[in-house]
């Protein structure tokens, strides 16, 4: 049988195209010795007549997108959806933030003591906890200024 009527059987059993089919190029004398759909059916199973893979959506271009984005790109009013509350919780935030300033605050305490202890470390303790300090360098402005 020639490869071409070979291939429109197999695409019929297989439920595919004909352009899915694949045939082993090595085993074109056993295809010329079929004759029936059962001759095309016992190639299919022992491997000689394949249906060839479903090609995929690339993810080439996520790929990139991600690349970007991790450089910090791709974030300005354009690409945002959803409130600043949404795309960050205000909760992980303040605690973000009230961790980084603890952090520092025992770096102060450490490396200027007597500083820290002009103010108290308890009252600078509960002003962080407060929000009272926007960031860590109102924070140590706030120490270093200190009378």
């Amino acid at each position: 049988m020639k490869a071409e009527k070979a291939k429109e059987i197999a695409a019929k059993l297989l439920k595919v195209g004909k352009n899915k089919i694949w045939i082993d190029p090595n085993e074109t004398d056993s295809l010329k010795e079929a004759i029936t759909t059962d001759d095309i059916r016992e190639l299919i199973k022992s491997g000689v007549i394949k249906k060839r893979k479903e090609s995929e959506q690339s993810r080439a271009r996520a790929r990139m997108l991600e690349r970007q984005k991790k450089k910090g790109r791709r974030k300005g009013h354009g690409s945002r959806k959803g409130t600043a509350k949404a795309r960050i919780k205000p909760k992980r935030e303040w605690i973000s933030k009230v961790r980084a300033q603890r952090a520092l605050l025992k770096e102060l305490k450490k490396k200027y003591p007597e500083k820290v202890k002009a103010i108290g470390y308890s009252k600078l303790y509960r002003m962080i906890k407060g929000g009272f300090f926007k960031s860590k360098a109102q924070l140590e402005r706030y120490v270093m200024e200190a009378k």
